[in-house]
């Protein structure tokens, strides 16, 4: 069967394209943190991602990591182990925080990004967080995400220049 190239762009783009539609919906972010609705796929996860990536400095110095910790462990994205480690680290809490950040950039938790955000979320002093973390350009964010060519899956990574 022939397939053209047309075809075989458009097929690559639909996650792309699937997930820019997801993220203008009214229904992406939801008041309760446990109820993910079309924040739950692998998508989603990635494009917060980098938006923390984007936003490392501004988070590790904003949150209060002693309240995001608590429901990380809760919500088992991290471990037991994990969560004694970060709350050693208590006199310094933005090293405590970039701690955490690095923690779940190296997560295979699927929806680690998913809870940190609804973590922030939950504390309501971070409302302008969640505001600024809403406000990253998803166009920008989908730049960075490599579409492969066999599979037309969404990958993280950065495409080559």
């Amino acid at each position: 069967m022939y397939v053209s190239n047309v075809h075989k762009t458009v097929d690559q783009w639909i996650p792309v394209l699937w997930l820019f539609c997801q993220w203008h919906r009214n229904t992406l972010y939801t008041e309760c943190p446990s109820n993910y609705l079309m924040f739950n796929c692998a998508e989603s996860n990635a494009v917060l991602r980098l938006k923390f990536q984007k936003l490392h400095q501004t988070v590790i110095s904003s949150i209060n990591p002693a309240g995001i910790i608590p429901f990380l462990f809760q919500e088992a994205v991290i471990s037991a182990y994990d969560m004694r480690a970060l709350l050693r680290i208590k006199d310094d809490p933005e090293q405590q925080s970039c701690e955490l950040l690095a923690l779940l950039h190296t997560s295979q938790h699927p929806q680690a990004f998913i809870q940190l955000y609804a973590a922030v979320k939950s504390q309501s002093h971070l409302k302008w967080l969640v505001e600024r973390i809403d406000s990253e350009s998803v166009i920008d964010l989908l730049q960075q995400l490599y579409i492969s060519e066999p599979t037309g899956c969404v990958n993280i990574g950065f495409s080559e220049i």
